[in-house]
């Protein structure tokens, strides 16, 4: 039997204030344990909440930039659970009221675009974190996280294929980088992802028992953790087993997924209106001033990059997926209007050398690859030269004229110099000047290569091409 995945996300997303939502308490990353904390955030007996206001004009942002409704009259709810680094034993969220609801995005595969449905964005206070791996008889708890801003979104059970869960959490990382409500790092549990998912055959339109994998904190885990369920599920229902409502956990060095405990529906939560907040209530102009101020979102700078700049849609793709890396690019064609080259360059050479760094960490500035570009297209240096070039700027920060004037690197390009080379080359290679003669083309790649040895890498290599076809010619 064929099977359909459904899937839907529940995308957390910390949100860039300075202080957390119901308290004046610092939200920095990475502070010693408990030091971010007040009676507010760690539920102290008669600790009262004050709402942050920049959490929800964050919010509202978030909600307007992915096609939502504005709620302009919402509250905040008590969710009730019982967990170790939960200091209430309830989260403030919002329940049947949130700030944004009824919006969408779109999504491209593989070239196929698609609308996926976003039920609801909401805030929301953060829990602590218990730290398990230190301490071999047990856990503690550190609550600087308590009480940190976070919005959650929502989407309608749309997807249909890892892939295209993947290209819905990678356009909500880039929407809320360009709105700068988000550092979205989440190597820090900045953006993390829950995934619901069931399958069914192939034409039923009734959805199958799903399962909820929690706090998914990269692509690759999302992924992974997707591709796991769907067999696991498959070969569950192909066993006549019957598939449980539960909430699973994902251990990516194992590369498993593993029943945590069952699942809750809403109900359980037993939500109530929290008594010590006071209504939202937003009036249009306010609403209608933060959409007016909204930045240049990705979809618009791709765009911008195809219809202006002349960039395929795939390079515009990959750039403005990260707002970073979009930056990066517009500075660089500022001094240089070659900007498939520069798309070409941070495609290329600097996302391979930042597998395993972040944009922050690259040394030089995007002027110097502008400038990097100039010196290739001027012919000032060879492409192979660029390489070396290249791998020195990102070791030392350096200027491209610099390093090519202290260590020489200038192509070569005086037709003389060139001439005396080339015949040197088919001086040392007569059996090459035979294979050419006999129809052997790749005669002439090797006869090249020779040349660009001896000149180490200097020489221009068109004028070599343009030579070497002279003499052979003769």
């Amino acid at each position: 039997m064929e099977y359909e995945v459904v899937i839907g996300l529940e995308v957390h997303a910390e949100l860039a204030t300075k202080t957390k939502i119901f308290c004046g308490c610092s939200t920095q990353f990475g502070g010693e344990p408990n030091t971010h904390c007040c009676p507010v955030c760690t539920g102290m007996p008669g600790a009262l909440p004050v709402l942050n206001e920049k959490v929800v004009e964050y919010a509202i942002k978030a909600g307007l930039a992915m096609n939502c409704d504005i709620e302009q009259n919402s509250k905040q709810d008590r969710k009730n659970y019982f967990y170790p680094d939960l200091p209430k034993a309830y989260q403030i969220s919002q329940y049947d009221l949130p700030l944004c609801k009824n919006g969408h995005l779109e999504i491209d595969v593989d070239g196929q675009k698609k609308n996926i449905g976003i039920t609801r964005i909401h805030i929301e206070e953060d829990a602590g974190k218990l730290n398990h791996d230190e301490f071999g008889g047990g856990a503690l708890v550190d609550l600087n996280r308590a009480c940190v801003p976070l919005i959650e979104i929502v989407s309608e059970p749309d997807m249909r294929s890892s892939a295209e869960a993947k290209a819905y959490v990678e356009k909500i990382k880039a929407i809320l980088e360009y709105l700068e409500v988000s550092d979205c790092k989440m190597q820090e549990g900045s953006l993390r992802a829950d995934v619901n998912l069931s399958i069914r055959p192939k034409g039923e339109t009734k959805f199958g028992t799903r399962t909820e994998t929690k706090n998914l904190n990269s692509f690759k885990a999302i992924t992974r953790a997707i591709e796991f369920e769907i067999k696991r599920q498959i070969e569950a229902v192909e066993n006549g087993e019957e598939i449980i409502q539960e909430t699973r956990r994902w251990d990516d060095d194992r590369g498993i997924g593993y029943a945590m405990r069952g699942k809750e529906d809403a109900h359980d939560y037993r939500y109530f209106p929290d008594p010590d907040l006071a209504l939202i209530k937003l009036s249009a102009e306010y609403i209608n001033n933060i959409r007016e101020n909204l930045p240049e979102l990705p979809d618009s700078r791709k765009q911008k990059y195809i219809n202006e700049l002349g960039l395929p849609e795939y390079d515009a793709n990959i750039i403005t997926g990260s707002k970073m890396l979009a930056d990066f690019f517009d500075e660089a064609t500022k001094y240089c209007d070659n900007a498939k080259s520069i798309s070409n360059w941070i495609m290329g050479d600097l996302l391979r050398i930042l597998t395993e760094k972040e944009l922050e960490q690259v040394p030089f500035k995007p002027e110097y690859l502008a400038k990097l570009v100039v010196m290739i297209d001027s012919g000032k240096i060879s492409s192979a030269i660029a390489k070396k070039v290249f791998e020195d700027m990102f070791e030392t920060g350096e200027n491209p004229e610099d390093i090519v004037t202290k260590k020489g690197l200038v192509q070569i390009s005086d037709e003389g110099a060139i001439k005396e080379i080339v015949l040197k080359v088919l001086e040392n290679n007569p059996q090459s000047i035979i294979d050419f003669k006999a129809g052997k083309d790749k005669a002439l790649g090797f006869l090249v290569g020779q040349a660009m040895k001896e000149s180490r890498g200097k020489a221009n290599p068109q004028m070599l091409n343009k030579m070497f076809l002279e003499e052979l010619n003769k």
